[in-house]
């Protein structure tokens, strides 16, 4: 019986600890050669090492599979390119890129240095677009010289971006970012038979594990480890995910779940005196639901959660 995505080239980024590793371990086991890209640097984007990434891929070839090492800083357009070629010359095709590496650089807004901002930002949000940029050029190009294309870009938003967390101003705006960037290029991309989704993960790692306000419980580890991502992240990377684009998904050991846009709530007739507006804006405000909390529920709590 064929593996979920057996024969299929997969490119993951981060992938050398954490969520990145469990993709591609996952993708591996389900038939896929997989292109492990990590710098191997620390959690706040600095230094970097080889090793972590060259031992995912050890792993894997030591349970019969293929992949290949890459080191390249996928929020460098042109590394980004030479990720991608990579895949293409090694394996001879792409069909799957999982957008996953991140740092972090934490602060309260009032405490936040521009440094921090662009830091976060470059990795996570450019560091999105570039591999997907490569990835969805060479789509193209294939679809319209009547080449068969089934394409999938799996995104990394977080709930920290679509549902809001104190400390993370830079990390929630990258995060929230990503989640437009699906829907939009799921827009684009549909018609070169080329899905995007997001997965928005809730998991313990070295970039997580000590943002809680105490220890975590080994339930609470089990609930958040990172293992419970891949499944869903290696679904949308197979051909039986054609028909699922633009969606962001929320994962972790406790839900799988679709995280459901902004939508209009209630509405009134265009106002053009700004001093009227305080009783409309009251009965506006009363009538609609609350902004979700990190739980998803609308008025939910804020309480920091693990997030990638």
């Amino acid at each position: 019986m064929a593996r979920l995505c057996e024969g299929r080239v997969a490119i993951v980024t981060g992938a050398g600890r954490g969520i990145g590793r469990e993709h591609a371990l996952s993708l591996a086991r389900h038939g896929a050669k997989v292109v492990v890209n990590d710098l191997g640097g620390d959690v706040n984007g600095e230094g970097g090492d080889l090793s972590p990434a060259q031992s995912v891929v050890e792993e894997i070839i030591a349970m019969g599979g293929e992949a290949v090492v890459n080191g390249e800083n996928v929020a460098d357009f042109d590394g980004a390119g030479r990720l991608v070629a990579q895949a293409i010359d090694t394996f001879g095709d792409l069909h799957a890129v999982i957008n996953n590496a991140g740092i972090l650089r934490d602060r309260m807004l009032v405490n936040m240095t521009e440094a921090e901002w662009d830091a976060v930002i470059n990795v996570h949000l450019k560091g999105t677009f570039a591999p997907a940029r490569h990835a969805v050029g060479y789509w193209r190009e294939r679809h319209k010289a009547g080449n068969p294309v089934s394409g999938r870009i799996i995104n990394t938003s977080s709930v920290s971006g679509i549902y809001g967390n104190p400390g993370q101003t830079n990390y929630g705006a990258a995060k929230a970012g990503i989640a437009a960037f699906t829907v939009i290029a799921a827009l684009e991309m549909a018609r070169y038979d080329v899905t995007v989704n997001a997965v928005a993960p809730v998991a313990l790692t070295r970039m997580t594990e000590n943002l809680g306000p105490a220890p975590a419980t080994e339930e609470a580890r089990e609930a958040q480890n990172p293992r419970w991502i891949a499944p869903i992240a290696t679904w949308l990377a197979s051909e039986e995910s054609a028909g699922v684009t633009g969606r962001v998904f929320e994962a972790s050991g406790s839900l799988l779940a679709v995280a459901e846009g902004w939508v209009r709530g209630p509405t009134v007739s265009p106002v053009d005196d700004p001093e009227a507006l305080g009783p409309i804006v009251e009965s506006l405000l009363a009538d609609a639901r609350l902004n979700s909390g990190m739980d998803g529920v609308p008025g939910g709590a804020p309480q920091p959660q693990g997030g990638n």
